[in-house]
């Protein structure tokens, strides 16, 4: 079966300018593109009741608008749609699950209030097993395109580039396959970045990296970024890739490093016990602060 792109749609313009980013998404990726409506459901509400009627009403009149804003920027997509019960935030991580990825928008009217804790968006970020593309309000099929000539945006320019921020102390293959993947279907370059920070004395350990002077230091973090990435340029001989070390929190060098990116491409750590949804401090970083779409893959 093949997995869709799904877009969570909430009646909002952010929510559409998402889905019409994940039927972009959906078309480079030749994945059939489901709009997903999730309507507020109470566990004492029976079915058919007058408040179910009107929130089915609703739901219909969301996903059509969606419908349209997407055939309208994104015609050749292949289009379904579905409502669900909610709570949102159960329904959107289960459908990430079953989807190619899930793409939200930022800032809704019913649930999508920002990156916030507590917000639908982080929510699902924070327990979703598939990968979530966030998307800014007001994100354009242009942004993602380099300028034209005369500084102009455009459509028919190549893409900008896809960022992928790595741990090289735990570096992933699902995160680090989805970010060469996503620059191959753009046929973009790839600038993987690696931030570094001096250990302290306490800190160190064996076979750490600690070199007395710090362009030695940041010599050995490059050569171990290169031999991380070495197997993936050899699978994607197409796509050109920058490896970049600096020595800054993570969270700051990545907001730094996706400006005037496609695609910023960070990982989530899947915990091995149950110690409840969390996102860690530099994706938390990069979905409140990086303006371009950001896709948070799950790892073990």
């Amino acid at each position: 079966m093949v997995q869709p792109v799904v877009a969570g749609i909430d009646g909002s313009a952010e929510s559409l300018t998402a889905a019409q980013w994940a039927a972009r998404e959906a078309v480079r990726r030749d994945r059939p593109l489901h709009l997903l409506h999730v309507w507020n459901w109470h566990p004492g509400q029976r079915d058919g009741e007058p408040g179910d009627a009107v929130q089915r009403h609703l739901a219909r009149r969301c996903l059509r608008e969606a419908e349209d804003a997407v055939r309208a920027a994104c015609p050749d997509v292949r289009l379904s749609d579905e409502q669900v019960p909610g709570p949102a935030t159960e329904a959107l991580a289960k459908a990430a699950e079953q989807a190619e990825l899930l793409v939200l928008g930022s800032r809704g009217l019913s649930g999508f209030t920002g990156f916030l804790v507590g917000s639908v968006a982080l929510g699902v970020v924070a327990r979703a097993l598939g990968p979530v593309v966030l998307v800014r309000a007001g994100e354009e099929a242009a942004d993602e395109h380099l300028p034209a000539g005369d500084g102009s945006l455009s459509v028919h320019t190549g893409y900008r580039d896809v960022v992928l921020g790595i741990d090289l102390s735990r570096p992933c293959d699902e995160v680090v396959e989805f970010a060469f993947e996503a620059a191959r279907q753009r046929g973009a370059a790839l600038r993987a970045v690696h931030a570094w920070r001096a250990p302290g004395p306490l800190s160190l350990g064996q076979g750490d990296i600690a070199l007395v002077d710090e362009p030695d230091r940041a010599e050995e973090w490059l050569g171990f970024l290169s031999a991380v990435l070495s197997p993936w340029r050899d699978k994607y001989p197409d796509v050109p890739v920058t490896e970049t070390v600096v020595k800054d929190r993570p969270g700051t060098a990545l907001v730094r490093a996706a400006t005037g990116a496609s695609l910023l491409v960070v990982g989530r750590r899947v915990p091995d016990r149950p110690v409840g949804p969390r996102t860690g401090p530099v994706t938390h970083a990069a979905i409140h602060h990086v303006g371009c779409p950001v896709a948070v893959v799950p790892h073990a």
